[in-house]
């Protein structure tokens, strides 16, 4: 299942699923190892800062303390481990999203940060939630669910295993910026200031890339799927964050259709929408479907078709996977990938071919 759907899919199912009790989850869970033996390793320690605990992080369903240093974490954020990893920490429990089987759930962008430590066990929601049980089993000393769209009965129970940070007041689920996700977790592991660092250098790396390509300034841009259709992402979603980042700004409109969500779908009434100075697709085949896309007679007649403004980015592979997780980690990855194809998008030039990436 290609990353949205497998987020579409997990979303619908949070707001659906009604909660297990934790009680009956726990009694039939023995407490692991915590030398790791059977449910993955801390592996590396980052350094906590002076007087990072305890702390308190306020939240949309109120507020959660951590009292110590968390060793022993479990992300059920979609893409939470990411600054976990680049704070210099190893989650013992990933929650799966990508479907490309990396180990731990562990994208190629971050493989380096897990080094030689076991990487983590990867939970599955099939469709009821975070998998209770499990995480229960993990023992876990907190519980990230920043990027995860948890409901506050899941929240709830979750809290009976261990303290569970979610997302802050203010955002659409799964439309937490990665900056703010990355130093809330960096708050939680007691790394505040370095998470800050993290994110500089790596807002440095995109604005550093914007610069370097003026004609992306004021040009509009959207990301978009053929989901069901046509799905574009909204102003909140974290890819188009990214378009932003680089100097793109949204269609007018756009914000009008997505509404509260991340990102919706269209009607043939406004394919307006996506016939922008360059438009991103995230598509499961390459040529399939963009073939499909182009026997849409109203969509292959417009502008951004016919004078070659479109971009494919495949899913499924490492950076199709990149462009849709947008971390601290893989957002210099995607970019240094992206930004080549934005380039030959919007050179002014019809018969510029927008190639893949050259890694």
């Amino acid at each position: 299942m290609p990353p949205l759907r497998k987020r579409l899919s997990t979303r619908f199912a949070a707001v659906a699923a009604g909660t297990a009790l934790l009680a009956g989850a726990a009694a039939g869970c023995g407490s692991p190892d915590r030398d790791g033996e059977d449910s993955g390793s801390t592996g590396r320690s980052g350094a906590v800062e002076k007087g990072a605990f305890p702390v308190t992080i306020e939240h949309k369903y109120g507020s959660t303390k951590i009292a110590e240093e968390p060793e022993r974490i479990v992300t059920v954020g979609l893409t939470d481990q990411d600054a976990v990893l680049a704070l210099g920490k190893v989650p013992v429990g990933t929650t799966e999203w990508l479907t490309s089987g990396y180990k731990g759930n562990i994208g190629p962008w971050a493989e380096d940060e897990l080094g030689s430590a076991k990487p983590p066990a990867v939970l599955k929601d099939t469709g009821t939630g975070p998998q209770t049980e499990k995480i229960a089993a993990l023992d876990p000393d907190v519980i990230l669910a920043l990027y995860a769209g948890l409901t506050k009965d899941q929240y709830r129970t979750l809290s009976k295993i261990a303290p569970v940070v979610v997302q802050p007041q203010g955002y659409n689920d799964f439309g937490l910026p990665w900056q703010q996700q990355t130093e809330a977790i960096g708050t939680a592991l007691g790394q505040p200031a370095k998470a800050r660092k993290l994110v500089a250098a790596t807002e440095k790396h995109i604005s550093d890339a914007g610069a370097a390509n003026p004609a992306f300034k004021g040009r509009t841009a959207v990301m978009a799927t053929p989901y069901q259709g046509m799905f574009v992402f909204g102003p909140e979603d974290p890819r188009t964050r990214l378009l932003a980042s680089l100097g793109f700004t949204q269609p007018d409109g756009l914000k009008e259709v997505v509404g509260d969500e991340f990102g919706a779908n269209i009607s043939k009434e406004r394919t307006d929408l996506v016939d922008t100075d360059a438009l991103v697709w995230t598509v499961p085949d390459l040529k399939k479907d963009a073939a499909k896309l182009h026997a849409n007679k109203l969509y292959n007649g417009l502008d951004v078709v016919k004078e070659g403004r479109e971009v494919f980015v495949q899913d499924g592979t490492p950076y199709g996977d990149a462009v849709s997780f947008v971390t601290v980690l893989s957002l210099p990855y995607t970019t240094d990938r992206l930004v080549p194809q934005l380039k030959a998008a919007v050179d002014g030039k019809p018969g510029t071919k927008v190639g893949g990436p050259e890694s």
